[in-house]
């Protein structure tokens, strides 16, 4: 439906990129463990209003260059390959120290902790390399409406993360601030989502150009 393939893989991809220790997750950690939980998803959803900016200005602005070009939207997809196929390099070499932790930062309001999360994600150019990169590979070359089929995929991740999020802020208050991150589990985690980042760089690079 909507030229939308492998929508399992895309979900378990997603859920592994979500728990994947990183900016967001820091942030959302250290308010919960400073403030608490409220403190955390505020956070939390902050991150996931940043990242709807993210979703709807890629897919517009894919759809206005792309959406009469069959083969213009296939070379997306090879050079999102290319460098999902970065990403996951630098993920399979991931070393203990690459592991984070969380910090002690000082109270806020709760306004100010959902701006923060929403400009750390909004204003990260990461972001946006990764939908564009990453989303285009579970559409076909063909759909009519790929915009539509960005959105909703987006939202699939979205959504998805926002669940994590909150659980990550609900666990995080809970355990207090003692709690850290495993370097281990952390760094076999990272090694783990760069394979099977790269096997899907490898199975774009394979595939015919509709």
């Amino acid at each position: 439906m909507f030229g939308i393939h492998d929508l399992g893989v895309f979900v378990v991809s997603g859920l592994l990129l979500n728990i994947m220790p990183g900016p967001d997750s820091l942030l959302i950690m250290t308010r919960s463990a400073t403030q608490g939980a409220r403190a955390g998803c505020t956070a939390a959803l902050g991150i996931g209003a940043g990242t709807f900016v993210h979703i709807f200005a890629a897919a517009l602005g894919l759809s206005a260059i792309l959406s009469t070009s069959a083969t213009a939207f296939s070379v997306v997809k090879y050079i999102g390959a290319a460098y999902i196929l970065y990403l996951a390099f630098g993920l399979v070499r991931s070393k203990p120290r690459d592991a984070v932790a969380p910090v002690a930062l000082a109270p806020l309001p709760y306004s100010k902790i959902f701006a923060q999360g929403f400009l750390t994600n909004v204003l990260n150019p990461k972001v946006a390399l990764f939908f564009l990169a990453f989303v285009p590979q579970f559409i076909d070359a063909d759909a009519p409406h790929k915009a539509v089929a960005f959105i909703i995929l987006g939202c699939i991740f979205n959504i998805n993360g926002m669940l994590w999020c909150n659980g990550l802020a609900l666990f995080t208050a809970r355990a207090s601030s003692r709690l850290k991150l495993n370097p281990r589990a952390s760094l076999w985690l990272n090694r783990a989502t760069g394979g099977l980042f790269a096997w899907l760089g490898v199975k774009l690079a394979l595939s015919k150009i509709t």
